[in-house]
């Protein structure tokens, strides 16, 4: 997320409390507050009232600060908001170098929708530009290990890791997004077999007739549980989808090997 100040985005003053852990400048003695103390309180907030309840005033109350010493180690909720999203999202899993690749990729991918399931207010920050805090960048390098084991190479390994991270994510926001706008008068969510059986009343196989058709070989087949994954459960949209990318890369890889060797 891109922070902006009256000249436009302030990409240094990101860096500087991502990595340095509180603003530089500052004269006079250490100060007790600290970037972390501010970041850990924000995360606890917004775990446990999500992140529209977070602000500096809240934070401030939280840590017995005034609102203005918020302000004076992060200056804006923009600011805010990165500090917080990269310590929320903390470190990546632990991947086995000397397993198969697409099992290291699958794991780094549980791992990333358990996160998304935790903490879904993740999906609330906005991205603006590429990750640059510590632990993204942990993520994306801990991903990196085995696309490049697969033989995958520069901006295609990096291109590989984005578009996993975007499938993640937008899966884990159209999951919870549905949640949120399908529930009962107590606020629980409605089951998966309840929003099946009222869509199956409203698809025509006239004016619908592929999607009828995908419903109905949904509904009586045995695929509703979800796929485990490293004792994650991921929805079979996320591991079909990752499943198939993961064919995609080994065929291309395999083809560039065989027009390597034709040369």
């Amino acid at each position: 997320m891109a922070t902006r100040d009256s000249k436009g985005p302030d990409l240094q003053r990101s860096l500087t409390l991502l990595w340095a852990g509180r603003s530089r400048g500052q004269r006079g003695p250490r100060p007790k507050l600290t970037v972390a103390q501010i970041a850990d309180a924000a995360v606890r907030i917004a775990d446990a009232a999500g992140l529209e309840a977070l602000s500096m005033q809240r934070i401030a109350a939280d840590l017995g600060y005034s609102t203005m010493s918020i302000y004076n180690h992060i200056p804006s909720k923009d600011l805010l908001l990165e500090v917080v999203a990269d310590i929320a999202a903390g470190q990546p899993p632990e991947l086995d170098s000397t397993a198969d690749f697409r099992h290291a990729v699958r794991h780094w991918v549980g791992a990333l929708w358990a996160g998304f399931q935790t903490r879904p207010w993740l999906l609330r920050v906005p991205l603006d530009h590429a990750p640059i805090g510590p632990n993204q960048l942990a993520w994306l390098d801990r991903l990196l290990q085995p696309l490049l084991t697969a033989g995958l190479v520069g901006g295609e390994a990096r291109a590989a890791a984005q578009h996993l991270t975007a499938v993640v994510r937008g899966t884990a926001q159209i999951s919870m997004d549905m949640t949120s706008a399908h529930k009962t008068a107590d606020g629980s969510p409605h089951s998966e077999a309840e929003l099946a059986h009222a869509l199956a009343e409203l698809i025509d196989p006239h004016g619908y007739p592929a999607l009828a058709a995908v419903h109905t070989a949904e509904t009586t087949s045995d695929h509703s549980e979800p796929e485990r994954v490293d004792g994650q459960a991921l929805p079979i949209q996320l591991s079909f989808g990752v499943d198939r990318f993961l064919d995609g890369v080994e065929a291309w890889v395999a083809a560039k090997t065989r027009h390597a060797g034709n040369s």
